[in-house]
């Protein structure tokens, strides 16, 4: 009989969880979690990361395991737990984050000399990243192919729960708890986030079960809409693998497979996302598109702290931005729009909304993340094109025409009329006054003009076309 290491990541679940349900086939199993500090997480998430994790210690104490928690170095520490334990094997869920692939990659790689036997697998997407490509070997830069090759693969269909673990017995002393990471804030600022999130795998799978049974329908037709909130919000639970994209794959497509097609897509966008950062590494932090070395991006860091604190004087952006601080969440066409304006408005770099993003969003995963941003910033692959400039305004009255999702974020606009409450500094003084709002007072003046702003980066993008 097998004595296992399961590493356990970013796959708090017991369902469908290949690590898992291989070690816990084999014989005696150690469930172990590393915190590694110097893996990039904010502040928001690791508030989730914390319940999660208290979640999944809490069902793998129902089949039977106990989970071993540790922080720093995961090389060194596994090798300790590995002696210690007269370890034989071990198993985990592949990560992809460039960095975290070629950290595991070695440790495997020493480990396999060491004469451990070293299982990793699948656990995080459809396919694995080099799975979908061209004819010729290389990898897909637009989603459209890439989604169509795609559906000619079998995705595999997800495992079992795990229902029982054999454990290793450790001393609870030399495991910490999950205080001991210190993952809360030390100053409480998590109200809006308690009320949005219960982050447990049960509530992931529930989540998704009434998406199903009520959203899925009408997905296609209103998903663009934030006051009509009939996305699915399942995205943190994927980001810390709460949830698992195979199971919903295989839902869906038993159940909703027509109506469910456009959600389908989003779950491949998902798997593109991991395909550009795993063939191109490089975009993490440099745009795909060379051109975009050359621009000139600015640095009006007021007009940044404006953005981030939602008072920019563009009702659907500050909507966004403070929707976004108070739940750790932002509607995907809303992420659409601040980004264009940050980017293009502001002329301030796509790297800088990621780093904030990246602290701010409960649902932050470094391939969506970047994939995002250098799509809305005109640089990365199958990306919007850098004229394609949105305008804040019209975007508000065509994706939230009566206001409500402003009226929601935004309360001191609650009295505007819906005709103006999408550009109140361009509204009549007599509406201004019946509503009781004075510009520049109870609401801030527009950071910019969008028309000279927008010509602006039109020009900025011609100056790095010619050179």
């Amino acid at each position: 009989m097998m004595t296992s290491i399961v590493w356990i990541r970013k796959d708090l679940r017991l369902h469908d969880n290949p690590g898992l349900y291989h070690a816990a086939e084999a014989g005696k199993v150690l469930p172990v979690y590393i915190f590694d500090e110097d893996e990039k997480i904010g502040a928001a998430q690791k508030w989730f990361l914390h319940h999660a994790l208290e979640s999944f210690q809490k069902r793998l104490d129902s089949a039977g395991g106990k989970l071993f928690i540790a922080k720093g170095n995961p090389e060194k520490i596994l090798n300790h737990l590995i002696k210690e334990y007269e370890i034989t094997s071990i198993h985990w869920n592949r990560q992809y984050e460039p960095s975290v692939f070629n950290r595991d990659r070695e440790i495997g790689e020493a480990l396999h000399d060491q004469g451990l036997d070293v299982n990793t697998y699948e656990g995080r997407l459809l396919l694995p990243p080099w799975d979908v490509k061209k004819k010729d070997g290389e990898p897909y830069k637009v989603f459209t192919p890439f989604y169509k090759a795609l559906q000619k693969h079998e995705v595999p269909q997800a495992l079992p729960s795990v229902k029982k673990v054999d454990p290793v017995s450790f001393k609870k002393k030399d495991s910490l708890s999950l205080d001991d990471l210190e993952l809360l804030p030390e100053i409480d600022w998590t109200g809006g986030m308690e009320k949005r999130w219960t982050p447990s795998e049960e509530a992931a799978v529930r989540r998704f079960q009434a998406f199903m049974d009520k959203k899925l329908k009408v997905y296609k037709k209103e998903r663009d809409f934030p006051a009509a909130e009939v996305s699915s919000a399942l995205s943190p639970y994927f980001a810390l693998g709460l949830l698992s994209a195979r199971s919903v794959y295989h839902s869906i497509k038993k159940n909703a497979e027509a109506a469910g097609e456009p959600f389908i897509r989003q779950l491949v966008w998902r798997d593109f996302a991991y395909s550009l950062i795993t063939h191109f590494p490089e975009t993490e932090t440099d745009p795909m598109n060379d051109q975009f070395k050359d621009f000139k991006w600015m640095n009006e860091k007021n007009q940044f702290a404006a953005w981030k604190k939602g008072k920019t004087g563009f009702p659907i952006v500050d909507a966004g931005m403070r929707e976004l601080w108070s739940t750790g969440y932002m509607h995907n066409r809303v992420r659409m729009i601040v980004g264009s304006f940050l980017t293009k408005d502001l002329l301030i770099h796509w790297r800088e909304g990621a780093d904030w993003f990246d602290d701010t969003l409960v649902d932050a995963d470094v391939a969506n993340n970047v994939m995002g941003w250098q799509w809305v910033a005109g640089s990365g692959a199958d990306a919007s094109p850098f004229f394609r400039i949105f305008n804040p305004t019209t975007q508000s009255e065509k994706f939230d025409p009566d206001g409500d999702y402003i009226k929601k974020w935004v309360p001191e606009l609650k009295t505007m009329p819906a005709k103006h409450i999408h550009d109140p500094s361009g509204a009549p003084d007599d509406v201004l006054e019946e509503a009781g709002i004075v510009i520049g007072e109870d609401y801030p003046e527009p950071v910019v003009d969008h028309k000279a702003a927008r010509q602006r980066a039109l020009d900025r993008y011609d100056d790095v076309k010619k050179s």
